[in-house]
């Protein structure tokens, strides 16, 4: 059985039996009639997933992982904060009139800054490191810029990945402040997954370790009997995830470059309400 799965009953259970409620709080969510959007949460969850025994997607409901890792790309490559440059419609209500979602997300890691080796952005000094300098300590990338918050659309929830090497493999940190667990945990867990196997891939590593440290996991009111019903559903072994091995350039990922196989999944959730 899927290990991702284990992961996700046993933290969804934790929080359905041990969270703490906000009801009887003032909240700033709203659903889209305008009611509060109460959540049960737990603080500073971690879970870890091993890369080199299975790719952790979920088997309880299928995850669309080449429209995540298409987000993904999107910020971390395109360094985008337009969602004209995205294929997907999932930012549609943070965006303006433009498309722009504001200085967030691949916006923060466009930004150029002064680095020992020269002027680059944040992604290109993790690149950068990982070739030249793989065992320093040093190597991570923050989008939680307060001097722009204001100016973001969206303040950025999965906000910092740290990367460390340990002999020949690349293991990694992904710090999120909050995460809507139902209709965000595996989609995130899945993108950065990906992201540390392709930097492993370009670095010339091998990817271990994502650890994903959230610090305030909720389930959302109207997701409570969702999640149950989620929870207790079959699970199946782990998918076989793969990249293109001739890809040595982060930047020559596409989306044709991943292949997925033996995916066998339950049911798709239809017309999750999200609280905006």
């Amino acid at each position: 059985m899927s290990k991702a799965d284990v992961l996700f009953v046993n933290m969804c259970q934790d929080i359905l039996d041990n969270g703490f409620s906000s009801e009887g709080q003032k909240v700033r969510p709203r659903w889209e009639d305008g009611t509060p959007a109460h959540t049960i949460k737990q603080f500073g969850v971690v879970n870890r997933y091993n890369l080199q025994e299975e790719f952790p997607a979920l088997t309880l409901r299928p995850t669309a992982i080449r429209t995540a890792v298409g987000e993904m790309l999107w910020i971390w490559q395109k360094k985008s904060n337009n969602i004209k440059d995205l294929n997907a419609h999932i930012w549609d209500s943070w965006a303006d009139e433009t498309g722009s979602i504001g200085k967030a997300y691949g916006y923060q890691l466009a930004r150029k800054y002064r680095f020992p080796q020269g002027e680059m952005d944040q992604v290109d000094n993790v690149i950068w490191q990982l070739k030249n300098t793989p065992y320093s300590r040093r190597i991570m990338t923050n989008i939680y810029n307060f001097a722009d918050l204001s100016e973001m659309n969206l303040e950025p929830c999965a906000y910092s990945m740290t990367f460390n090497v340990t002999g020949d493999t690349l293991n990694g940190i992904l710090n999120q402040r909050s995460q809507d667990i139902l209709a965000a945990n595996n989609w995130n867990v899945v993108q950065y997954s990906v992201l540390l196997m392709m930097m492993a891939q370009v670095s010339g590593l091998k990817a271990g370790e994502l650890v994903h440290v959230i610090a305030d996991a909720h389930i959302y009111d109207r997701h409570i009997p969702i999640v149950r019903e989620l929870i207790a559903r079959p699970q199946y072994p782990a998918p076989k995830f793969e990249l293109n091995p001739d890809i040595k350039d982060f930047y020559d990922f596409t989306l044709d470059d991943i292949a997925v196989s033996d995916y066998q999944k339950n049911e798709q959730i239809r017309n999750i309400p999200v609280a905006i």
